[in-house]
């Protein structure tokens, strides 16, 4: 449709579209593009039509809410850009209460004081150890699975590429006898 104006438009008058030198499919198309009224209103609307319609409808928001979303160029903030803030000024000294910073220095002995119990304390001390084994524990028991897994599979550091299929089934029996898998 849009070739049709097109062409019409660059051609001569004599070229141009008339109801004696064209199909009726032609003077359709002609008339539905030069005509300000919609195909809806003539009622033979097509499926191309509706189509088109839905397209241009859903696509074309969302292509301009995507844009605008993706815009790449920052903001500038003007006079205030770069000006580090009213943060970096210093505020005024407040007077200092003496009782008050007593009562914070013997709340920091204390403090203090108290870290020093827990950190020296047997249950800590055990806790942490326990801790410390059974991380390794854990992470040797991944590694064993994962062992196992790359034999079987025949990728990684334990690959049984290469070997017999019975040399590879007592290659992965053996691992997981290690790890204590069944």
């Amino acid at each position: 449709m849009v070739s049709l104006l097109l062409n019409a438009s660059l051609a001569k008058s004599s070229t141009i579209p008339s109801t004696n030198s064209t199909s009726g499919r032609d003077r359709k198309n002609f008339i539905s593009a030069v005509s300000c009224r919609r195909a809806a209103e003539t009622g033979k609307e097509s499926s191309s039509t509706l189509l088109r319609n839905m397209i241009r409808t859903s696509l074309v928001p969302v292509a301009i809410s995507l844009s605008v979303a993706f815009w790449s160029i920052p903001a500038h903030a003007g006079f205030f850009s770069g000006f580090s803030g009213i943060e970096s000024i210093p505020g005024p000294q407040l007077p200092q209460i003496n009782f008050i910073e007593r009562f914070n220095e013997e709340n920091q002995k204390k403090y203090a004081e108290n870290d020093a119990k827990f950190k020296e304390s047997p249950i800590l001390k055990k806790l942490l150890e326990q801790s410390r084994l059974n991380k390794e524990k854990n992470e040797k028991a991944i590694l064993d699975k994962y062992c196992i897994r790359g034999a079987e599979w025949g990728v990684g550091d334990c690959s049984a590429e290469g070997m017999t299929p019975e040399e590879r089934e007592k290659f992965i029996a053996m691992l997981k006898q290690k790890a204590g898998v069944d």
